[in-house]
């Protein structure tokens, strides 16, 4: 049953079918959303790039021959992917133009992002252990090594109960409702594990670069290390717009029993 109610100048359609619950977005709603996610998608976009020319700059580059330079691939994917891609595939619900389409199209391009995400923190895994292997340095020594294998393994136990629950096609309905508060949970808790793996990252590899340096002021820090500094408060900003997102009730799709159903949310100008 849809049901119209105007709200200021705006009209805003409400879906409550198949006993699903009610989606409420007026147009200032979209407009803010909308801005919301543009700066958080440059946010995570310029994580990325300020990451990948740390390493280039001050870190001795890439490689994977098993040096050093090797080691530069952990930040750049851990970062790229157990963060920034993480991120916008968990407010990929919240985008409203998908709301009138089929909600099992957006359920894959969710999951296929996720599966990116974890794909490069893998990869991103291997590519520190393998160094450390190859120079004889000791693995999972320090509070980083643990806060970020911790968000890796509850981000691939989250993966496997989000394929389980909601995509395979013997999925039951009823499993769905269970999963899903588990779901939800487990995935905001991935992401404060990997914001605070980050930062930790971040704070360790200037403590190892900034190793008998003194600063007698913090304006007369090396340039590298107010350079990581704003990386890591773009990481701490890029986490909070994604958390405000998904904290937002008014930005949430509205629920569908079924896959192939859509939620049929307009909004429409009335004449003045």
């Amino acid at each position: 049953m849809d049901q119209r109610q105007s709200i200021g100048r705006a009209t805003v359609v409400q879906s409550n079918r198949g006993g699903g619950g009610v989606g409420r977005f007026t147009m200032g709603a979209s407009a803010s959303f909308y801005m919301s996610w543009c700066v958080c998608i440059n946010v995570g976009l310029l994580c990325v790039v300020m990451v990948v020319f740390w390493n280039w700059r001050w870190r001795g580059g890439f490689a994977w021959d098993g040096s050093e330079a090797q080691f530069s691939w952990h930040p750049v994917l851990m970062i790229s992917g157990l963060l920034v891609l993480y991120g916008f595939a968990a407010v990929l619900f919240r985008v409203p133009w998908g709301w009138s389409q089929k909600k099992i199209a957006w359920k894959l391009v969710h999951a296929g992002l996720m599966l990116a995400a974890l794909v490069l923190a893998t990869v991103g895994l291997y590519a520190v252990f393998n160094v450390h292997s190859t120079l004889n340095i000791p693995s999972m020594y320090s509070l980083h090594s643990w806060v970020g294998m911790s968000a890796v393994v509850t981000f691939a136990w989250q993966w496997f109960l989000g394929l389980v629950g909601f995509l395979l096609p013997c999925s039951a309905q009823r499993l769905s409702h269970y999963l899903k508060g588990i779901h939800v949970w487990t995935g905001q808790a991935v992401l404060l594990l990997s914001l605070a793996a980050c930062i930790s990252g971040i704070n360790e590899q200037l403590f190892f670069a900034l190793d008998g340096v003194s600063a007698n002021a913090y304006s007369s820090l090396p340039a590298e290390a107010l350079f990581a500094n704003m990386l890591g408060i773009l990481i701490v900003a890029f986490s909070s717009l994604v958390f405000g997102i998904l904290s937002k009730a008014d930005w949430r799709r509205p629920n569908a029993n079924t896959n192939d159903e859509a939620a049929p949310i307009l909004l429409r100008e009335e004449a003045t």
